[in-house]
């Protein structure tokens, strides 16, 4: 058997090892699958995520002395967000009979179906790859789901340039194992579109080095990818892919008649992270140069062996990408590039700026058709109460039999809808309570994102889809204290590091870092073109109001004309917004010369709400020296007043116990 060329003279982790003996994703996965059992063992649970699925349990319903409540979460790989109606139903279906009653639309395009039980996983797989789905490469060490803008105009012709590459690449990196359909489909081959000739012969041919010549896997050899692999192609000037934060993004050129030349290509970007692990970090993507539309497939496969054969397969926090462009530079990277493509990169192509895009409500496609973008919150696709998404969509699916396309930011659009079809359309949507006016969706609402952290996800510290609503409700009650009830920024949470819902490039971003607390991201960009910066490692979330309501003050006076809160943040820098916050924060820690207690003197009255208790600081007064000293320590440290404050006495009372 003849493995991916890895350095010898290296460690590998204990994953490559399950990787190179798994028979090319076979085993123990298909031995494992016939066990009258809930769930698999950690080598099989390795494999299954390469087939689209994550092994998880229900963190609510853990009982000590019991076996975990488990079930698993099925993702699909949709290049580009396409979900052909027959495929929604199926989904639909399987979300209804062996899930947990709800779709997620995730940020890279796909679906995820949660709560399957072990014995139902066969029959979920086998019914989407039956309905022109797939779930295979959603998840582990490949090319993830190749997203592309979903907006589907027809009289742009560089956005059906970006849906057509977004396929193509696609296919070049899907995995060529058997495994998938011996498997799911005993062995039975799916029914799927013919690849492009071109794509054939990319994969099969040399090119300098970037194919493995034995085994089932030309690009990927037995050990596939030191980690996920992540690809976005894009138009100028749109960034509804966030392809900063892409190992390989493609920006496709066309000329003045509209017609494909080529692309310029962005590597390096991925935003996971450890808490505590300076070494990891967060990055955004370079500019490699531009590539004409002949070599583009050659440069693809070139990226990718460079990755392969250099990235860390030792360190699995060390193994993406944007660590090995950024220990190497940009140049190296570049001439071993250059070594497996077989030729120089063009210059990169000058570029517009991009702009965040969600194409949410009723737009005209460019053909006489309409298309409809639906803000959908959090991406959960559900009933609850009088809000009917799920039944909505599967109503407008039956009765019309149109294509969808999610989109990055966790919504779906609906499109080639008929003129005479919209009315009944926006009937059905508002039978069951869904807005399809962008100004009816709060601002900070549409504008946010979180993944689903507890209680499914097995990485989760604290909090993220469950308990943004009333996180937001609480940013917007602040906002209309102060004056800025009108104001929006992009909000994104995430339950731990790894950044799932893209925090490090939102205007304020929190990061799980303990539970019910969360690390505090300012001054990304409100076009996601910049990375956010960490404020506050580990705030308490009841701390909320009093930890951004002198950021958001110091806005509201130091803002220049139509300065988005992010730019604000990252012009302003963290100095000058600690200092302003120091000061303000006087008003709940302040000097207080004629007394050498520590005294409570202002307490909410008994007639206060919950709210406004809670968006007004307890205030206690300490001698005037001590008061500069922690003002002085609190610029020193990156920390508010109240945490030095609030750590001061909880290791004194730790002591006085």
């Amino acid at each position: 058997m003849v493995t991916t060329p890895v350095s010898s003279d290296k460690k590998l982790s204990k994953l490559e090892g399950i990787k190179e003996r798994s028979n090319f994703l076979r085993e123990p996965l298909a031995s494992e699958l016939l066990e009258d059992t809930t769930h698999f063992s950690g080598d099989a649970v390795q494999i299954l995520k390469f087939h689209g699925s994550y092994q998880q349990d229900n963190r609510d319903n853990r009982v000590k002395g019991q076996e975990k409540d488990y079930q698993f979460m099925l993702r699909t790989r949709n290049p580009g967000g396409f979900i052909p109606p027959q495929l929604y139903l199926t989904l639909d279906r399987i979300a209804s009979e062996y899930g947990n009653q709800t779709l997620r639309v995730t940020t890279r395009q796909g679906f995820q179906v949660h709560g399957i039980l072990k014995k139902n996983l066969k029959a979920a797989i086998s019914a989407i790859i039956r309905d022109m789905g797939s779930t295979l490469g959603a998840c582990g060490d490949l090319n993830r789901n190749v997203m592309a803008p979903p907006a589907p105009y027809k009289n742009r012709p560089e956005y059906q340039y970006a849906w057509e590459y977004a396929d193509k690449i696609a296919d070049l990196l899907r995995p060529q194992t058997g495994a998938y359909y011996e498997i799911w489909l005993d062995g039975e081959k799916a029914i799927s579109a013919e690849e492009d000739p071109a794509v054939v012969a990319a994969r099969q041919g040399n090119g300098n080095g970037t194919i493995i010549h034995e085994g089932e896997e030309p690009l990927y050899g037995t050990n596939y990818m030191p980690r996920k692999f992540k690809c976005s192609v894009t138009v100028p000037g749109d960034n509804s892919v966030d392809l900063y934060t892409n190992d390989v993004s493609l920006v496709v050129i066309t000329n003045e008649n509209g017609e494909l030349e080529g692309f310029n290509v962005l590597a390096g970007g991925g935003l996971g992270r450890t808490h505590n692990k300076e070494e990891t970090f967060a990055r955004i993507a370079d500019e490699i140069g531009y590539v004409d539309k002949e070599d583009v497939f050659d440069l693809i496969k070139a990226i990718l062996a460079t990755q392969r054969d250099y990235g860390d397969r030792f360190n699995r926090r060390h193994a993406r990408m944007k660590y090995l462009i950024n220990d190497w530079g940009v140049e190296k990277f570049k001439e071993t590039l250059t070594g497996y493509f077989g030729k120089q990169l063009q210059p990169f192509k000058p570029l517009p700026p991009f702009k965040y895009e969600d194409y949410l409500g009723w737009h005209e496609q460019g053909d006489g058709k309409l298309f409809l973008g639906i803000s959908i919150e959090n991406g959960r696709v559900k009933d609850e109460g009088s809000f009917r998404l799920k039944t909505a969509l599967r109503e407008i699916t039956e009765q019309f039999e149109l294509p969808m396309r999610l989109t990055p930011n966790h919504n779906a659009i609906i499109y080639e809808i008929e003129p005479e079809k919209q009315l009944a359309i926006q009937q059905i949507l508002d039978k069951h309570g869904i807005h399809t006016a962008p100004e009816a969706i709060a601002p900070l609402v549409r504008y946010a994102m979180a993944c689903p952290a507890l209680p499914t996800c097995g990485l989760a510290i604290t909090e993220s889809e469950r308990a943004i609503p009333g996180i937001i409700d609480r940013i917007q009650a602040l906002l209309n204290k102060i004056g800025l009830e009108n104001e929006h920024f992009v909000i994104r949470m995430t339950g731990c590091p790894n950044g799932c819902a893209r925090p490090y490039m939102a205007e304020l971003g929190f990061v799980g870092s303990a539970p019910d607390r969360y690390q505090i991201w300012l001054g990304g960009s409100p076009n996601q073109t910049r990375l956010a910066k960490a404020y506050l490692d580990r705030m308490p979330i009841e701390e909320l109001e009093s930890t951004l309501e002198p950021i958001f003050v110091f806005f509201q006076q130091k803002r220049e004309s139509g300065e988005s809160f992010g730019d604000f943040c990252d012009r302003l820098g963290f100095d000058a917004i600690r200092e302003f916050t120091v000061n303000y924060e006087s008003l709940a820690v302040s000097p207080q010369s004629d007394t050498g207690l520590i005294n409570e003197v202002a307490k909410p009255e008994p007639s206060e709400t919950k709210t406004s208790r809670r968006s007004r600081p307890r205030r206690v007064s300490v001698r005037d020296e001590l008061h500069q000293r922690l003002k002085d320590t609190a610029t020193q440290q990156g920390k508010s007043m109240t945490e030095i404050v609030a750590e001061a006495l909880e290791a004194y009372f730790a002591n006085q116990n």
